[in-house]
């Protein structure tokens, strides 16, 4: 598979939120930017759809599982390849699942601590135990079952209870996917050139993991740059979305908009705020652009109408370019360049 830099690129695994259907979207208000951060990286949607030559590019995930994933793709794709190459098995997800969880604490420290630091098989069993695992919870190390004396077993079983005194972290048991394959798991495709492709693209891709608020500082990113697009896409409100979704109980995306609303007016700055319709109340100088979402797992659920797929919406600072049909007609046809 030969994949040119400029060519966009699929993430090799499902991600709850993903912004590939948008990624088009926001591109055509960022433009060709100097200097490009995300700071809630995720599935990297976004980035591996620029349409342009890169530049300076920074993401940054607090979960040191993906972070890792991704610096197994960009520092050895052939190795994480390797691992990631697997036969849907339900014994194994749960075995490589409750090995990742215990390993979460050290590899996040290690990797926080050395730049060139990466685990190939830890970030090839992430790769393949998300997707076969179904929904969300990937990893949350908020499960019941845990690894005892080489046994995998339930500690409410052993009379611990879900709040366990045991210092390990516990998974959910459930089969894995059997109704289509997906991500890594996709048949008949060699992960090898897939991920070369990725490593590639990756190459100078400034790969940070801890808190959000590290990597939005002007040093190094912003105020030595003619511009910069800033692709904020945090968990959304608990408030607004269905429980369970994220591990850690706390309002991130209030946090997230306060960052957006005290440099929105920066004309430098060109910020993409994501969220759900009525989310995040922004300035009229911000532009809101609804999109349709695939639905994700929510297509599984024949309980509830998926309502939340309509509702996504990005909101766009002053800074942020308009496109051609949105420009005043006259400007338009004299060939004016989008402000």
């Amino acid at each position: 598979m030969s994949v040119g830099i400029h060519q966009p690129l699929a993430a090799p695994f499902i991600w709850f939120g993903g912004k590939s259907r948008a990624a088009s979207l926001v591109w055509e208000r960022f433009g060709d930017v100097q200097s490009y951060v995300e700071p809630f990286a995720g599935s990297l949607a976004v980035l591996l759809g620029r349409p342009h030559a890169p530049h300076v590019e920074t993401v940054n995930d607090a979960d040191g599982l993906l972070v890792n994933a991704w610096r197994g793709i960009q520092f050895d794709p052939e190795a994480t390849a390797h691992y990631a190459d697997w036969i849907v098995s339900e014994a194994d997800l749960h075995a490589r699942h409750a090995w990742l969880v215990a390993q979460r604490a050290d590899l996040t420290e290690r990797l926080m601590g050395d730049p060139d630091f990466f685990d190939a098989k830890a970030a090839g069993y992430w790769l393949w135990g998300i997707n076969c695992w179904i929904g969300s919870g990937w990893c949350s190390g908020n499960g019941p079952w845990i690894v005892q004396d080489g046994r995998f077993v339930d500690s409410r079983q052993l009379g611990m209870g879900r709040e366990s005194e045991t210092p390990e972290a516990g998974v959910n048991r459930k089969r894995p996917h059997l109704t289509r394959a997906q991500g890594v798991n996709r048949h008949g495709e060699s992960l090898l050139p897939w991920f070369t492709a990725l490593s590639e693209r990756l190459r100078r891709v400034r790969v940070c993991c801890g808190d959000w608020s590290r990597v939005m500082g002007d040093s190094g990113l912003i105020a030595d740059r003619q511009n910069a697009g800033i692709l904020l896409d945090p968990p959304y409100s608990h408030d607004e979305r269905a429980g369970g979704l994220y591990a850690e109980d706390h309002d991130v995306a209030a946090q997230v908009r306060h960052w957006a609303l005290t440099n929105g007016d920066r004309k430098e700055l060109r910020i993409a705020l994501c969220g759900y319709q009525g989310e995040h109340d922004m300035p009229e100088s911000w532009t809101a652009v609804k999109w349709h979402a695939s639905g994700g797992y929510d297509r599984l659920n024949k309980d509830r109408d998926n309502l939340n797929k309509y509702r996504e919406t990005i909101w766009f600072s002053p800074g942020c370019l308009k496109p051609e049909a949105e420009l005043p007609l006259f400007a338009a046809l004299n060939g004016e360049a989008p402000v």
